[in-house]
């Protein structure tokens, strides 16, 4: 769908030469927002920020709605539509940080420059979001409509079957939200406000924010007099007791408060042109120790729980010389026939990093799997430079894509390995693009098996490819196993995550943590259950409910790398000016789904959807609908016929990332054959009905006209539509012949 997506975006852009901007016109370039070097990809035309598209069928009515420029008459349609980038008028950016997550607002106004003012046409939305980003809502606003998003629950069968029968309202590789607004007329201004939710990245003792923000050239408005305003906001608060530092920023920022454990920054301006960066922000907590505490909060009159809720959190301080444990690593891979391609190229990279990256003290092996198993070696080796040199043969000549997938045999084969006793954390990354039929069996015995606890214990980190592969078993086993997980629902973002992923696994500074104060609450619900490891590259952070009396302080322990003893008391403070509820809600609504799936419960699928209807994160047992309110009917009717004339909901699809699909398992189909597709047409093509260019396949008058226009500069382009059509009139059709296949 991707690919698709970009060459609708390519096809439009083309599309858009056919306007003219009159005299006051400004010279605006028209190439993607990519590196010379990607220009060429078949995804270069992907958003890369907040954008508004024309979705354009009838070639005919692109023209200026203020200017109408003489156009040559087009006989044919673009099917599936072309999608032309509308001209930005202003944009603003509200970001609040508070512990590790970020909630971001982007606003922004849109002008339907490309469609005479005579018609109208649908405009489609797409909003790249950040890291591990999770849609809150979608309000959009014209003189004549309004319309919003929201969560229903899809108890009713009905309203399941039509969520899945949508074919609007999804994600494009994993992270760009989009949805189409129907009926807008040529010279609209569209108001447009997206808020989601997303992770903040920990490098390096900084917490990092990233905001998708760099706009390709040709949203520019064209005419020179068009003011631009550009408005960023960041507002952070860290939790802790300690000060918050400001590290760097991509765009210029005023502070506007500082506030101990809060800081502020703003600018607001007109610019010439917009971003060409993502916005990037970063601070730290000034501490050279690790640093924690507990907040508390009271649950909202309209929670289905009404304990009191907690989140006890973990940072691992700024210090660089934390020492790390020695590891015990199994790599277990996914060799099966659908990993053929670019998914096993980019995790042999990855896994050819990560050994590059062992210490000499750890120990590592390999395991390939499909139905059976192949083993680099029989017992771990020492990562010293010549087995890591004969590891990196050996992925080069064995990790070859065939077969189908067994994930119990390798994953017993791998926890078999580790040694019983020693300092070394024993670590198994799991990487996987399928789903198989005994995930549940895996999860109870592997319970069985890491019962124990203890140092020595396998730490369980699962990495997932594409949407067919059951990423709540990966969740599920990762907490079991108290790693982590990761996932790339895009092929492309294989590299970064897993090895980010890898990395953060591999510097464990505190193992066994602890928590011990909470014992004598009348009622205690903890979750992580089983509580990860601290590492250097992430926080931990712990959530639950509880009733009864909570503790002042609270107490923390753990094992440091060296093996000694790790301590730390908590300080407890009610919430303030930190929504707990919020922070947690997406990985509340996760765990209770991945408990539902596991255990078949009816009554935690009902609190999984509950919760999501109550914090707006979308969940498998909700859907998203769209309501549009007509401001014309809404002015006429009582409030009785509302609902009915001036209100109307349509159906998004479900952005529930599903349980797996087995059976596309064992067909090996490829992960990137999970997207869904955003039309029913196969191909970008303008279908021909000229009776002069019909012979030729593919290709009309329309589309010879698109193609000279982009060797030729604005000028002529009011005077080559005249001579178009004086040539068609005459049958020249030996032009557009010349035309198509000099391009």
């Amino acid at each position: 769908m991707a690919a698709e997506f970009s060459r609708a975006i390519e096809l439009g852009v083309k599309l858009s030469k056919r306007i003219y901007y009159g005299r006051d016109r400004r010279l605006v370039m028209s190439a993607p927002p990519m590196p010379e070097e990607m220009t060429a990809d078949a995804e270069s035309y992907l958003p890369t920020a907040p954008m508004v598209y024309a979705e354009i069928n009838d070639p005919a009515i692109v023209d200026n709605p203020d200017v109408p420029s003489y156009q040559p008459y087009v006989y044919g349609r673009c099917d599936p539509p072309a999608l032309i980038p509308l001209h930005m008028h202003r944009v603003a950016v509200e970001v609040d940080c508070c512990l590790d997550t970020a909630f971001v607002t982007v606003s922004g106004a849109w002008r339907l420059h490309c469609v005479t003012a005579s018609k109208s046409c649908s405009c489609r939305i797409a909003v790249p979001m950040g890291e591990q980003g999770s849609v809150l809502g979608v309000e959009v606003e014209t003189p004549l409509k309004s319309l919003n998003t929201e969560l229903i629950s899809m108890e009713d069968g009905a309203d399941a079957a039509k969520a899945a029968s949508s074919k609007d309202g999804l994600l494009i590789k994993g992270h760009i939200y989009t949805l189409k607004v129907p009926r807008i007329d040529g010279g609209t201004v569209i108001s447009v406000k997206f808020s989601w939710s997303q992770k903040l990245l920990y490098e390096d003792g900084r917490f990092c924010l990233n905001v998708p923000f760099t706009f390709p050239s040709y949203v520019n408005p064209m005419v020179k007099n068009i003011t631009k305003k550009e408005k960023i906001s960041v507002n952070v608060n860290s939790g802790t007791r300690t000060e918050v530092f400001f590290q760097s920023t991509s765009h210029h920022l005023k502070r506007t408060g500082h506030e101990a454990t809060k800081i502020g920054f703003s600018t607001e301006r007109e610019v010439e042109s917009w971003s060409r960066e993502d916005f990037n922000f970063s601070y730290n907590v000034a501490s050279n120790e690790i640093v924690g505490g507990v907040l508390l909060q009271s649950p909202s009159l309209q929670d289905y729980d009404q304990r009191e809720m907690f989140c006890l959190y973990l940072y691992p301080g700024k210090l660089m010389n934390n020492k790390v444990f020695r590891k015990q690593v199994v790599f277990l891979v996914d060799i099966s026939a659908s990993m053929q391609g670019n998914p096993l190229d980019y995790v042999k990279t990855s896994l050819l990093s990560a050994l590059s990256k062992l210490n000499p003290v750890d120990t590592f092996n390999i395991i390939a799997f499909n139905e059976s198993s192949s083993l680099f070696s029989s017992s771990l080796v020492q990562s010293s430079k010549e087995m890591i040199e004969k590891a990196s043969q050996w992925i080069e000549m064995n990790l070859t894509a065939d077969g189908g997938t067994n994930i119990s045999a390798p994953l017993n084969q791998a926890i078999n390995m580790f040694s019983k006793h020693g300092g070394s954390l024993p670590i198994v990354f799991l990487i996987t693009d399928g789903a198989v039929e005994d995930e549940k069996d895996i999860c109870d015995a592997i319970r069985g098996r890491l019962a124990k606890g203890g140092l020595n214990t396998p730490r369980i980190c699962t990495f997932g490819i594409g949407s067919f592969c059951n990423h709540y078993f990966l969740q599920m086993l990762a907490q079991i196993g108290r790693g982590y997980y990761e996932a790339a629902f895009g092929v492309g973002y294989i590299n970064l995550r897993l090895e980010r992923l890898i990395s953060t696994a591999s510097s464990v500074i505190v193992a066994d943590i602890n928590v011990d104060s909470l014992k004598d609450l009348d009622s205690l619900e903890i979750c992580p259950a089983h509580t990860p490891d601290l590492s250097s590259g992430s926080p931990v952070l712990i959530w639950g409910r509880y009733s009864g009396s909570f503790p002042d302080n609270v107490e923390v322990d753990g094992t440091l790398a060296d093996l000694g003893k790790f301590e730390i008391t908590m300080k407890v403070q009610h919430a303030k000016d930190i929504p707990v509820d919020r922070v947690i809600a997406r990985r509340q609504v996760n765990s209770l789904t991945a408990h539902a799936w596991l255990s078949g419960s009816k009554q935690l699928e009902e609190k999984a959807t509950k919760l999501s209807l109550l914090t707006g994160v979308p969940s498998e047992y909700t859907s998203i609908v769209l309501i549009e309110i007509d401001r014309g009917k809404l002015a006429t009717k009582t409030e009785k016929t509302v609902d009915v004339e001036a209100k109307k909901m349509t159906f998004l699809r479900s952005l529930g990332i599903r349980c797996g699909n087995i059976e596309a398992t064992a067909e090996n189909r490829h992960p990137e054959e999970a997207e869904p597709k955003l039309y029913e047409a196969s191909e970008m093509i303008l279908k021909a009905a000229s009776n002069f260019c019909a012979r030729w396949c593919n290709c009309c008058c329309c589309m010879c006209f698109l193609q000279l226009c982009n060797k030729l500069n604005d000028q002529c382009v009011t005077a080559f539509t005249q001579l178009c059509t004086v040539l068609a009139y005459f049958e020249c059709i030996n032009i557009c012949c010349e035309i198509c296949s000099g391009n």
